[in-house]
């Protein structure tokens, strides 16, 4: 028996969100439908292994970080696509938490648009696609991706299709859809030269940091005191190993998965302990309680650590434990040493090993054969040269550059906004779909005349 093709009516009456179910408020002149009501995309695969010399531009998930799709030969690619035109909006089902939403733009070339078969494709010749774009990516509709996905979690969930076309949608009328992406647009792409702005200054303060660290060390910023204390410039020159006892590297065992948080149980720190000039004692992993401590290891106040294999960046990373809990204990990829108090305090030294000058000698005397696996030797270090004031002077250019790096921490912090820019644009999303932007205008047309165009589309 032939299926009895619906009306218009019917099929309207199928669209509309009924009230009681309808996610929040909207305009007058707004509707809520469903996404399968607008979507006009009427899927076509293909298997362009059978095209084995035809370039294709293909949408995949791992392409889209750069917004650039592929350029492909069909030899290259081993399953079935789907056939995509531009304007068409891809929504990603795998791993739905991550916030995928890409529309097909024009062909660069003469290719074949193809997507992989993990986009839901949405095409609505009666929407604008911009303003599409963002609903989709609005903090409403995300939640709502994400509270329905099969998959026993993490990269393996997915979205369901069949669910997806049935989430609720709000549609104002065609005008306004543009003037609200528009605006959207015009507000993010604001948002966005802030936070490059932003962006900048934070990388400008390890340049800031290198520099003050130069002129303290030049003696540059203690010029006014000398002056004022009748001091002429005073440097000895000494080798690390005359401004350092103790020297020696610590344990590494198998330990567990999970950092000491109990101060009664032992760990070992990680490599990540040791930033420049910060020391994080919380970077450890707990010993297993099958292990016996190995005493002599454990970190107390005053050692200087710096890191001596690993990644070429991570290596000569030197910092001053100022303060430590117990029962924590080194690894075997840092040394360990004490200064020599009568010649050198602990923190103006650790101060002198990170100006750039100094880092720079660390780097060359590194040693390996891949940038992922370099050593620092005791002997190269040991024999770095170092410029020593007396002992007034180091207390001073201590104090001087800590004052000055508390300040650009400050600023620093100031600066580190990132989560509030990404709520920012969220806030703007959730009111744009509420008709919260000014834009509206309610003497325009119903947008369920665009549901009934999008509907009667679908009859085709």
């Amino acid at each position: 028996m032939v299926k009895k093709k619906e009306t218009i009516k019917e099929l309207l009456e199928k669209a509309l969100v009924p009230e009681h179910k309808q996610p929040y408020d909207i305009p007058e002149n707004w509707v809520w439908t469903n996404l399968k009501s607008i979507n006009n995309f009427k899927s076509s695969s293909i298997e362009p292994k059978k095209f084995s010399e035809e370039t294709f531009e293909m949408y995949s998930v791992p392409s889209y970080p750069n917004r650039l799709p592929e350029i492909v030969k069909g030899s290259e690619i081993g399953s079935s696509k789907q056939i995509v035109n531009p304007e068409d909006l891809l929504l990603c089902k795998i791993n739905p938490r991550i916030n995928r939403v890409w529309k097909v733009e024009e062909k660069s070339k003469d290719y074949r648009l193809l997507a992989s078969t993990e986009w839901i494709v949405i095409k609505s010749k009666n929407l604008h696609s911009d303003y599409l774009l963002y609903f989709l990516k609005s903090p409403y509709f995300r939640k709502l991706l994400t509270s329905n996905v099969s998959g026993v979690g993490g990269s393996l969930t997915r979205a369901r299709p069949k669910e997806v076309e049935l989430y609720p949608i709000a549609i104002p009328p065609l005008k306004e859809q543009k003037r609200i992406a528009d605006k959207i647009e015009r507000l993010l792409s604001k948002i966005d030269i802030a936070k490059q702005l932003i962006e900048e200054a934070i990388e400008s303060f390890e340049l800031r940091r290198a520099a003050i660290l130069d002129k303290a060390l030049r003696g540059g910023l203690t010029r006014k005191w000398r002056e004022e204390n009748g001091l002429d410039v005073i440097r000895n020159e000494f080798e690390v190993r005359e401004l350092i006892s103790e020297l020696n590297q610590g344990w590494s065992p198998k330990c567990e998965n999970y950092p000491s948080d109990d101060y009664q149980k032992w760990g070992v720190i990680k490599t990540t302990a040791i930033q420049h000039m910060e020391f994080i004692e919380g970077e450890n992993k707990q010993l297993p309680d099958s292990l016996m401590p190995r005493e002599k290891h454990e970190l107390k106040a005053g050692d200087i650590l710096i890191t001596r294999a690993g990644p070429r960046v991570r290596v000569g990373v030197c910092c001053l434990i100022k303060k430590v809990r117990p029962r924590l204990l080194l690894c075997d990829k840092a040394y360990r040493f004490r200064a020599k108090l009568e010649r050198v305090i602990p923190e103006y030294l650790v101060l002198a090993l990170n100006t750039p000058e100094i880092l720079g000698e660390i780097n060359a005397m590194k040693t390996g054969i891949s940038e992922s696996g370099v050593n620092l030797t005791q002997n190269g270090f040991s024999a770095i040269k170092l410029s020593i004031p007396p002992i007034d002077e180091q207390k001073e250019i201590v104090r001087i550059v800590e004052n000055l790096f508390k300040n650009e921490q400050k600023a620093l912090e100031d600066c580190n906004v990132g989560e509030k820019i990404e709520i920012l644009k969220q806030s703007i999303l959730d009111k744009a779909f509420r008709g919260k932007l000014g834009t509206n205008d309610l003497c325009e047309e119903n947008a369920i005349e665009i549901l009934i165009e999008a509907l009667q589309e679908q009859l085709k």
